[in-house]
């Protein structure tokens, strides 16, 4: 059941009299699926909001632990997934990794019932919340495999694009559902708000009840008829280009839950290595990107010491090491989509603790805790970025085919810049006042041109991507390339978690931006040079 054992896409007959049906039935399965994947890998950026403005006793530092975790799991996880459907099967791996999605969302909505849930229990719910990202890998390859390749960049762009908005989605629906007992018993009790919240609509005043809780309930909704959906309505394609020894659900589920577990372990003895004593961590405060390196290698070395063609597959691969454009595109596209995820994540409670607090002088000490009743609603506004940084995504590779992908790459590296640095001052003279909502418009519409520029230069990097590398490299490189570029999910909360502590968050975006210029040098180096090897691709 399930099973296809011929499938030739690029025959227009069978196409047209049974292929186009099948592909186009498993990318719409796909698409919510991955969408609900992004969402649940995310959702930790407005939960940890509402968290605050319910108030849950925990230090701003460890709540951003949460949302960098999140975001280390799920880069992390996108390694191995690159490998599930050539040794799984489609619908194998769909079905059972949207599955898996249930356990870190029920049971994020049971921790929230209960305000004084210790920290580590969040983090470990974090840390499999990674699971939705790392979904992106085995969802993309699995889509390319249905399509003819002329039909193959719509699809992908779909699939890829529409399960971005699984962000967007994500910061509307929670602080909507969360106003109400929507779930009847399973929502439980609500906690009365300190600090006012709000939702698309606007402004929710303090002592108002919310259900925290069903920000992780509402997953529940969509991911166990989805479930249901990927089992009966999608198809392991099991051919030799594809997957060419089809294994039973049941093995296909213990190979992937080894792997997966393989990412959990060494992303979670990365984060020991990060977080300090107060967070469960070691205390040793390993710098985040000798950790990073030390993650990415032992998952490489554990995955490389299965048995069989997992080590065969992976030794076939690492050519792509060789090549140095494999590690110039890796860093290129991680100031894009490492961008647009990493602020995805963070934005929300950047917003709330700066222009949601008076800054004000206490004793000779500046204070970041007094609520501030006229600042915005952190669950307002944040979803609009990261909907615009969605949106643009097919954009970029529009110019990039008209313009060269170097070219719309070098322009929107430097609007990143700009903006970031704009939005550094905003952010500083925010964090220095009484009255910070006087400088969040600024603030807000620069942050806005940042998502733009980062959704823009996506779709172009993409296309560079195609052009620079052979086909027989180009599938792994952006594989690898997605994994590392995802590890922005980590990285920007982390800064950001650091710099707030330090009360000086506007440090954060000022790094950002001198890596934006170097990305802007090593682009033009190598790919906007006159006489160069690939001049803008």
């Amino acid at each position: 059941m399930g099973n296809i054992y011929r499938w030739e896409p690029e025959d227009n007959e069978f196409w047209e009299q049974s292929g186009k049906r099948i592909a186009y039935r498993n990318l719409w399965i796909s698409i919510p699926s991955l969408l609900s994947g992004f969402a649940v890998w995310l959702y930790w950026g407005i939960l940890t909001v509402q968290m605050i403005n319910a108030g849950y006793d925990f230090k701003p530092e460890e709540l951003f632990t949460l949302t960098a975790i999140a975001g280390l799991s799920g880069a992390t996880l996108r390694i191995p997934s690159s490998f599930f459907i050539r040794f799984c099967g489609g619908r194998n791996t769909i079905f059972f990794t949207t599955t898996l999605l249930i356990i870190p969302a029920f049971f994020t909505g049971a921790a929230l019932k209960d305000p004084t849930t210790p920290l580590w229990q969040y983090q470990l719910l974090a840390l499999l919340s990674g699971i939705g990202g790392g979904n992106f890998a085995s969802s993309m390859s699995n889509i390319s495999f249905f399509f003819p390749k002329k039909k193959q960049g719509l699809a992908l762009g779909l699939n890829a694009g529409l399960g971005n908005f699984g962000v967007t989605t994500m910061q509307i629906l929670i602080p909507w559902i969360m106003t109400f007992a929507a779930f009847g018993s399973l929502s439980g009790d609500p906690t009365t708000l300190l600090t006012d919240s709000g939702t698309i609509i606007g402004k929710i005043n303090a002592g108002t009840t919310t259900w925290v809780q069903n920000g992780g309930y509402v997953w529940l909704t969509l991911l166990l008829p989805l479930a249901v959906f990927s089992w009966f309505g999608m198809n392991n394609i099991a051919t030799k280009e594809v997957t060419p020894t089809l294994p039973s659900f049941t093995k296909a589920a213990v190979m992937i839950s080894i792997m997966i577990i393989i990412g959990l372990f060494t992303s979670a003895i990365g984060l020991w290595l990060i977080l300090p004593e107060s967070a469960n961590g070691s205390g040793w405060q390993v710098p985040k990107d000798v950790a990073l390196i030390l993650v990415l290698l032992s998952t490489l070395f554990l995955l490389k010491s299965l048995p069989g063609a997992i080590s065969k597959s992976l030794t076939h691969q690492y050519r792509i090491f060789k090549n140095k454009h494999t590690w110039i595109m890796s860093v290129i596209y991680t100031m894009t989509f490492g961008s647009f995820i990493g602020f995805s994540a963070a934005f929300p409670l950047a917003i709330q603790l700066i222009f949601g607090y008076k800054h004000i002088i206490v004793d000779g000490v500046m204070t970041h805790s007094t609520p501030n009743p006229a600042g915005p609603s952190a669950l307002t506004y944040a979803w609009m970025a990261p909907f615009i940084g969605a949106l643009v995504r097919p954009v970029g590779g529009w110019l990039g085919d008209k313009f060269g992908g170097s070219k719309v790459t070098q322009v929107c590296a430097a609007v990143m810049a700009l903006s970031a640095l704009g939005a550094a001052y905003y952010m500083a003279q925010a964090y220095e006042s009484e009255t910070p909502q006087e400088y969040f418009l600024p603030f807000f519409v620069l942050f806005l041109f940042l998502f733009t520029a980062s959704g823009v230069a996506n779709g172009s990097v993409f296309r560079s991507i195609a052009i620079i590398f052979p086909k027989s490299e180009a599938g792994p490189v952006l594989g690898w390339t997605s994994a590392v570029a995802a590890y922005g999910a980590f990285y920007i909360p982390m800064v950001f978690g650091e710099q707030i502590e330090m009360s000086t968050p506007d440090h954060a975006l000022i790094g950002f931006a001198i890596f934006y210029i170097v990305c802007m040098l090593v682009n033009w180096f190598f790919y906007f040079r006159k006489d160069v090897e690939y001049y803008n691709p």
